[in-house]
C-alpha cells in the first residue's frame, strides 16, 4: 500500500502537498457484525480543506471529506478511482478499506481560524458519505460541524445515511448563525434494484425519513435524485414513484441525476452489470460510447420527466444543497408590572 507522497483527491482534482505520512497510519479491524470485512486505516491529516479547480462543473469551492472509501458500497460510485492512488482495489477494496482521518475536527477548527481563510462555504459528502458506517464508530462529523458553527462558516451537506440525525441539535445551532444546506440522495425507490445497487445504504424510505425529519425542524432538506440508472428505474412509472415519494417527505426540492460512469466506476459497474442484467451490456456500451457521461438528449429528457413530475407534486424543480438558515428566536418580552391573559386560540 503507498501512502508517501499521497495528495488529496476529491473527485475533482488533486492537491499539491502531501495528504500523509506513511508513519501516521494505523490499522484497525473490529469484529462486530455492521464492521466486519471491513479495515480501517487511521491517519493524521495534513489538510483537511480542498479546492475544487475552476474547471469543474460543480458551484462549490472548497469540500471536507473526513474518509475515504465508503461502506456504502454503490456500484456505480465515481469515487472508486481515488483508491488507485493508494494501490487499494477500485472495487471490493474500495468497499472495505475506509481511510479514516481521525483529526478531522481539530484540524479543520484550526484551518478555519487562520488568517487566509476567508469562510467560504464548504460542501460536504460530494466525494464519499461523511454519515457512512464508520462514523458511527469514529464520531468526527459533531467535531466537524461544531468547528463550523462556531466560526459561522456556511456549508452544506449530502448524505445517503440516516445517522445525520444523531447531529441534528448541531446542524440546528449551525443554521441559526450561517447558511447550512441539507440534501439526501435518494435515486430511486425499488426495492430490489437498491439491495443490489447499493448494498451498504440505508433504505429509501429510511432516507426519506432524514428529508422529513430535517423539515419537522425547521430545516429544508432538498433531494438529490441520483443516480437516474438507464434502463433500471428510468422507466416514466419508475421516476413517477420516486417524485411522488420524494414530495411526500416534504422535500423542498428534488434535483435529477443521470448515472456516470468514470474510470474505476466503469469497470466495476459493468461487471455488475453483467452479472446482474447481462442484456444491458451492449446497451450500455452504446450509450456510453462516447464517455463518461450519458448523451446530452438523454440526460434532458430524464431532467424534463422529472421537472414536470416534481410540479404536478408540488416541489418543482431547485438547485440540490440550497443552503437555509434558521431564523433564531426572538427575544421574550420584557414582564409588565400586571398579569396579562394568553389567548390560545
Amino acid at each position: 500500500m503507498r501512502w508517501d507522497n499521497l495528495t488529496e483527491d476529491s473527485e475533482h482534482s488533486r492537491a499539491d502537498a502531501a495528504l500523509f505520512g506513511a508513519d501516521a497510519v494505523t490499522t484497525r479491524t473490529f469484529d462486530t457484525p455492521e464492521f466486519r470485512g471491513i479495515t480501517f486505516h487511521e491517519v493524521r491529516a495534513r489538510s483537511i480543506i480542498n479546492r475544487v479547480p475552476a474547471v469543474s462543473r460543480m458551484s462549490f469551492q472548497w469540500t471536507v471529506n473526513p474518509y475515504r472509501g465508503c461502506s456504502h458500497a454503490c456500484v456505480y460510485c465515481f469515487a472508486r478511482k481515488t483508491h488507485s492512488y493508494l494501490d487499494l482495489d477500485t472495487g471490493l477494496g474500495f468497499d472495505s478499506q475506509i481511510v479514516v482521518k481521525i483529526n478531522a475536527p481539530e484540524l479543520l477548527r484550526r484551518q478555519l481560524g487562520s488568517r487566509r481563510w476567508q469562510g467560504e462555504h464548504i460542501a460536504m459528502g460530494t466525494n464519499v458519505d461523511c454519515y457512512q458506517r464508520a462514523e458511527g464508530r469514529y464520531r468526527l462529523m459533531p467535531g466537524i460541524i461544531s468547528a463550523l458553527r462556531d466560526h459561522a462558516n456556511p456549508f452544506s451537506i449530502l448524505t445517503k445515511g440516516t445517522l445525520i440525525l444523531r447531529d441534528l441539535d448541531l446542524i440546528k445551532q449551525a443554521a441559526e448563525v450561517t447558511d447550512v444546506g441539507i440534501s439526501v440522495s435518494v435515486g430511486f425507490t425499488d426495492q430490489e434494484l437498491w439491495r443490489t445497487v447499493e448494498p451498504g445504504t440505508p433504505a429509501p424510505e429510511r432516507r426519506l425519513e432524514v428529508v422529513r425529519t430535517f423539515g419537522e425542524h425547521g430545516i429544508g432538506c432538498g433531494v438529490l435524485m441520483a443516480p437516474v440508472i438507464p434502463f433500471l428505474s428510468d422507466q416514466p412509472a419508475q421516476l413517477r414513484a420516486a417524485v411522488r415519494a420524494i414530495a411526500a417527505s416534504g422535500a423542498t426540492s428534488v434535483t435529477p441525476l443521470v448515472l456516470h460512469l468514470r474510470p474505476g466506476a466503469r469497470e466495476w459497474f459493468m461487471a455488475w452489470l453483467e452479472q446482474h442484467h447481462p442484456h444491458l451490456v451492449p446497451r450500455y456500451q452504446r450509450l456510453y460510447a462516447e464517455g463518461s457521461y450519458a448523451p446530452k438528449w438523454y440526460q434532458r429528457r430524464i431532467t424534463r420527466q422529472v421537472h414536470e413530475l416534481a410540479e404536478e407534486y408540488g416541489i418543482g424543480p431547485s438547485r440540490a444543497q440550497t443552503p437555509r438558515r434558521i431564523r433564531p428566536p426572538e427575544p421574550a418580552e420584557p414582564p409588565t408590572s400586571e398579569p396579562t391573559q394568553l389567548s390560545l386560540i
